[in-house]
């Protein structure tokens, strides 16, 4: 069965309906005093009227969210975000803007928006007593400004760190590997109490003077697990990344790197090896969209070649 078959994806009365099932389940929330369930309908489809007496202003479900004041039809917006979370190494704007029937530059701007749904923030420390949680780093693309030359100097680094437990990765775009660009993020993002592990990079080193215990791996004598001592989890994460980063979109900015990575973490963290299917996870990245807006303006701000 054609998954786009279902109404949500095309009739907007029927999209406008599932998004409020998703952003609204216990009732109209008002965007601008934050009341929930204590609204009525107007006589303007899917435009409702906050009840609170020092209120009084009309809003739609789309308000405060990534997909506020946008022409694109809502099922259409709705199939966008099926299209970039169910699939696992992404979707190139291009495919976007001859599937959905919309302009090349809306399509990267709705890919772009859909990325910021996907973003996590204000998220718990990982790992935990008991837990491991592997870092590792990887390049990819170059900076802006640089000249290509021998090593990984040109290049965007980014760090990222999986728990084993959780099964949930979070990525940075860090300056540079060096144990001042790394460690501050390494504690920031994971509890005192974990075990670390990575591989020999000596940037590393002082791990075990901040976490519960640290061990490491070297690649350069050919050692890839000793136990259960290893950064494969990791590694298997930026397999999937650069195979979408190489293959599907070819080309990133290091401005808009890091939106790349929510994108990324956000699959691997709700992929299906954890039981989460491709309609929850698509669901899910709906319900990022509340709270959420991404404005470009200018016009220096046109989309890529």
């Amino acid at each position: 069965m054609d998954i786009f078959s279902a109404p949500h994806f095309r009739d907007d009365e029927a999209a406008r309906k599932f998004l409020e099932g998703i952003l609204w389940p216990d009732g109209q929330v008002c965007p601008f005093c934050g009341v929930i369930g204590h609204a009525y309908e107007t006589n303007r489809a899917g435009v409702y009227r906050c009840a609170e007496k020092e209120c009084r202003k009309d809003f739609t479900v789309t308000m405060k969210t990534v997909m506020e004041r946008s022409h694109i039809a809502l099922h259409k917006w709705l199939q966008g975000f099926h299209m970039m979370a169910s699939s696992k190494k992404g979707v190139s704007a291009h495919q976007l803007h001859r599937t959905l029937n919309i302009t090349y530059r809306s399509a990267w701007f709705m890919e772009h928006r859909i990325r910021e749904a996907m973003r996590a923030g204000g998220l718990a420390p990982m790992g935990g007593a008991g837990g491991v949680v592997e870092a590792d780093e990887t390049f990819i693309g170059r900076k802006e400004g640089s000249i290509k030359r021998r090593g990984h100097g040109h290049k965007n680094a980014i760090l990222s760190l999986v728990d084993r437990e959780s099964k949930q990765v979070r990525s940075f775009h860090v300056d540079g590997t060096s144990a001042a660009d790394v460690i501050p993020i390494i504690k920031a993002n994971v509890a005192k109490e974990t075990a670390m592990m990575t591989d020999e990079g000596g940037h590393y080193f002082t791990l075990g003077d901040h976490f519960a215990s640290h061990e490491s791996v070297s690649h350069k004598a050919d050692e890839y697990v000793r136990g259960d001592v290893h950064t494969n989890t990791v590694e298997g994460y930026y397999s999937v990344f650069k195979r979408g980063m190489k293959g599907v979109y070819q080309h990133c900015s290091e401005k808009h790197l890091h939106r790349y990575l929510s994108e990324f973490d956000f699959r691997y963290s709700n992929r299906a090896k954890i039981g989460i299917a491709d309609v929850e996870r698509s669901e899910k990245a709906i319900s990022g969209a509340a709270g959420k807006r991404l404005m470009y303006q200018g016009p220096r701000e046109v989309a890529p070649v």
